[in-house]
């Protein structure tokens, strides 16, 4: 789930739904005191959560970005379409896995979430900005993905400009950091680039617990009122997301923009269309597994 956090276009909350514990990790998340995390007392604060599986997952997070994200790093430099296709097929399966869970569909929702979805995908990037004002918002958007299926976070800082900012480059200072303390170098923390990275990072890690603390009591809210909507508003959602994951794209690493295109009737096109099936088969399979388990 951290891995697809940090790739732009995946949500961490498809992978949550597609392995199934996404019900659970709203629940155990609504229901963190917040008064009591401010107060420092976390056994009161987690007491009517799943803590366990809190822990499991902001654990990790950590270990991901500085472990398989950078693999992931490395396997999109090397096979980027093979990438794309995997995830163009788990998103897929993951959209009807969850066609299974909807009760009663509202069509103008799916439909809203749909061009709400396109509309996302093809927004143009606005330029980097380090106000620490603006990087704890960034946080506080961020965490989107975890919380609304199809909303990708690192996307959405991508649309926001500070992708490279917090995810690149403010990672790997405070990633370095680490390895200077651990070798017991502290002139490295001494420099202002270092500080102000490592201030940056503070402030965007402070507006993420924040909004992951505030998006999953409102959506929590909103299922609880408005199931079916909401359900088919993600249902919708996550088929417009669509257009961010399509494997067959170009992208500027320097202003990271994507341009899509039709790909060509050949051979590496027939193995990406067998990725996509492979994605769509961890989730169904994952699926009826979870099925069986609950008989």
């Amino acid at each position: 789930m951290g891995t697809a956090n940090k790739i732009p276009g995946i949500s961490g909350g498809v992978i949550a739904m597609a392995l199934n514990f996404y019900d659970e990790l709203l629940y155990s998340l609504k229901n963190i005191n917040l008064i009591d995390l401010i107060k420092l007392n976390f056994k009161g604060a987690f007491k009517n959560s799943n803590g366990s599986l809190l822990i499991f997952i902001f654990v990790g997070i950590i270990i991901s970005y500085f472990s398989t994200s950078k693999l992931l790093d490395f396997l999109l430099k090397k096979q980027e379409l093979l990438v794309w296709s995997l995830f163009f097929g788990l998103v897929i399966g993951t959209i009807l896995h969850l066609k299974q869970k909807i009760n009663k569909w509202n069509i103008n929702s799916v439909i809203i979430g749909v061009i709400i979805g396109l509309i996302i995908s093809y927004l143009d990037p606005m330029v980097e900005n380090d106000n620490l004002l603006f990087v704890f918002i960034c946080g506080i958007l961020s965490v989107c993905g975890m919380i609304i299926p199809g909303l990708s976070g690192s996307f959405l800082l991508i649309i926001l400009g500070n992708y490279v900012l917090l995810l690149v480059d403010s990672v790997n200072v405070l990633y370095d950091s680490i390895i200077s303390l651990i070798n017991g170098d502290f002139e490295f923390l001494k420099e202002a680039y270092t500080i102000s990275r490592l201030k940056i990072i503070s402030v965007f890690s402070l507006g993420s617990l924040t909004g992951l603390i505030l998006f999953s009591k409102i959506m929590s809210l909103l299922l609880k009122r408005f199931n079916n909507t909401i359900q088919s508003l993600i249902f919708g959602f996550i088929i417009g997301s669509l257009g961010v994951l399509w494997p067959w794209k170009n992208t500027d690493p320097i202003n990271l923009n994507i341009t899509r295109y039709i790909p060509e009737i050949n051979t590496s096109f027939f193995i990406a269309i067998l990725y996509i099936f492979i994605g769509i088969f961890i989730v169904l399979a994952l699926s009826k597994y979870e099925k069986y388990r609950n008989k």
